[in-house]
Order: structure tokens, then sequence, then C-alpha cells
């Protein structure tokens, strides 16, 4: 990559696969510099429920991942759209979620 390469959404998607809702949640984390112990205490949950959820093996329903947005005190419609495209993703459906 150059200096002049734009890189985006669309290239991170193609180098990284698909942001999902378990990998923001991680992302997030990390960034916070939180153990995965006392994140799971922040949101309520078990440290293998969260675990579940950061590696994709569990997505939240949009009710969950908009209490999550808003413990982490970040945009609901954000993690909610994440979720709702981690299922349709999930079931095999090929359509892109846009949440207003």
């Amino acid at each position: 990559m150059n200096t002049n390469e734009i890189y985006g959404s669309k290239e991170l998607e193609r180098d990284y696969g698909p942001l999902t809702f378990g990998r923001a949640l991680w992302a997030h984390r990390k960034c916070a510099e939180i153990s995965q112990k006392d994140f799971a205490k922040i949101l309520g949950m078990s440290s293998g429920s969260l675990c579940d959820m950061e590696k994709g093996r569990r997505i939240p329903t949009p009710k969950r991942a908009a209490k999550i947005a808003r413990l982490i005190e970040q945009p609901e419609i954000v993690w909610i759209e994440l979720a709702l495209q981690d299922s349709l993703r999930d079931a095999n459906l090929d359509y892109t979620i846009k949440v207003a």
C-alpha cells in the first residue's frame, strides 16, 4: 500500500473479512485494555458468554446489542446493525442490513 492509496471499509473487509459484532466487541475491549473477565462484568454476562460472542459463536439479539452499546457508550444503531448482519450471514442469506 502506498501513501496515495485510499484504505477504507471495503479494503479492510477484503484484507480481514467482514466486520462482525464479535470482532467489533473484541476490538473495543482490546483498545480499552480491559480483560475479558472485567469486560464481562461490565456487560453483565459471564466470561464464557463474552468469549462466545467475540468469537462469533453467539450473536446477540437486537435488544441485547443495544444494551451492550449503551453500556460501552457507543451508538446503538451501529451495534444493532452488526448483530442483524451477523444473523443474516449465519443463515446464509446474502443481504445487507442498513438500520435507520
